[in-house]
């Protein structure tokens, strides 16, 4: 059953006093943009979620409606958010995005957390003529299938183990051991890895999956350990990077490259493992407030809302790029999802992790790239284009 939705009308207190008093008439006959949006408060997809999405979401309505609304073509209009709890179940956040686009007749959706959920709803929304700039998928099944409605903003596998295997080459690896989850991230994450280190000299000593609700790695990470690989690869979902690195600071498996995927980015992982304990590993990971000005501004403005919580180092970034890009869809073709869609397709989008532009579903103007956490900043390391930081080619002792 789905739970009932919240709505939200966020505005800026004294922006919205200020607009009113100036011109009530006007701020009373605005109708609100009514934005709907499911997403994990509960459940295991939780801790993505509520780093790299939903924070997101209300710092947006809430700067918007502080300026006195969101530009549709000319007109300031006060965001509505409805939103619920998908309960980090599929069938849940299906039919509350049925229940949106269908009975609520949202005027824009925003997506929900992770490849599976995007998955499922992506055939729906493009349906729908809903177009849906998603910030947490990785599926190359998802390009395939060419929705012309869905937009993956996060480069993909094939973009982010090609990155992650780039380096490894030209750092001189010769061994790699790798795990990953058994779900549609992690299949599709091992199979780009694959392709991706055909060709070179490096030798894969260990490959095993595990479920996504797994409680122990430390019997395959003491197999891995005994093997002696130049670098560990984990394809790993938040839960899972924690697990892994907490026991393989345990059993003291410390090879020079330590790479986890999902959640590496978070300042949750730095918070868990401390931040010298943290040193040296690798991740998914593409910005941080280095980046650009305007990714400082969007970083301090997080950690202000949100009392000192910091937003990931990856995906917060391309979610919030995501609302730039349909904050500027809006102004330009109002709230006509088809002109939203065109523009979202035919435009090179200037955000705060850099160009964007969509081929098809991808977004092919973000190279793919690997992060580090240095000096309790996760920095990016590669390519070199992107580098906030140099790589320190060997990964120090956990503590």
């Amino acid at each position: 059953m789905v739970q009932p939705s919240r709505r939200t009308l966020i505005q800026g207190a004294a922006a919205a006093v200020g607009a009113a008093a100036f011109a009530p008439q006007l701020f009373a006959q605005a109708a609100p943009v009514r934005v709907g949006y499911a997403i994990a408060r509960t459940g295991p997809w939780t801790g993505g979620a509520q780093v790299s999405q939903e924070p997101n979401y209300l710092l947006w309505a809430e700067q918007q409606n502080a300026a006195g609304g969101m530009d549709v073509k000319g007109t300031k209009r006060p965001i509505e958010l409805i939103s619920s709890d998908d309960r980090s179940d599929i069938e849940t956040c299906v039919r509350s995005y049925e229940k949106l686009m269908g009975s609520d007749k949202v005027d824009l959706i925003l997506p929900p957390w992770g490849s599976n959920a995007n998955f499922a709803i992506a055939p729906l929304a493009n349906r729908m003529g809903y177009p849906v700039l998603a910030p947490t998928a990785l599926s190359r099944k998802l390009v395939e299938l060419k929705l012309p409605n869905f937009f993956l903003l996060l480069q993909q596998p094939d973009r982010m183990v090609g990155a992650l295997v780039d380096m490894l080459v030209a750092n001189g690896v010769k061994s790699v051991a790798v795990i990953y989850v058994d779900d549609l991230f992690g299949l599709e994450n091992f199979s780009a890895l694959r392709t991706a280190l055909r060709g070179t000299a490096i030798q894969v000593l260990e490959e095993k999956s595990y479920p996504g609700d797994i409680k122990d790695l430390s019997p395959v990470l003491r197999s891995i350990k005994d093997k002696n690989p130049d670098a560990f690869i984990g394809l790993s979902y938040p839960p899972d990077t924690i697990l892994a690195s907490k026991q393989s600071k345990e059993i003291g498996f410390n090879p020079k490259y330590y790479y986890a995927s999902v959640g590496t980015a978070f300042q949750l992982y730095r918070n868990v493992m401390t931040p010298a304990g943290a040193e040296g590993v690798l991740g998914m990971g593409s910005w941080n407030s280095k980046t650009s000005p305007a990714a400082k501004a969007y970083f301090d403005a997080h950690t202000k809302k949100f009392a000192g919580k910091e937003p990931d180092r990856w995906a917060s970034g391309a979610c919030w790029a995501g609302l730039e890009i349909l904050t500027a869809a809006v102004k330009q073709a109002g709230l006509d999802r088809k002109a939203i869609r065109d523009y979202v397709a035919g435009t090179t989008h200037k955000t705060i992790i850099g160009d964007v532009k969509f081929t098809g579903s991808e977004n092919t103007a973000t190279a793919g790239s690997v992060s580090q956490w240095q000096n309790g900043e996760f920095e990016v390391v590669w390519p070199l284009k992107m580098a906030t930081a140099k790589l320190n080619p060997v990964k120090p002792a956990w503590k």
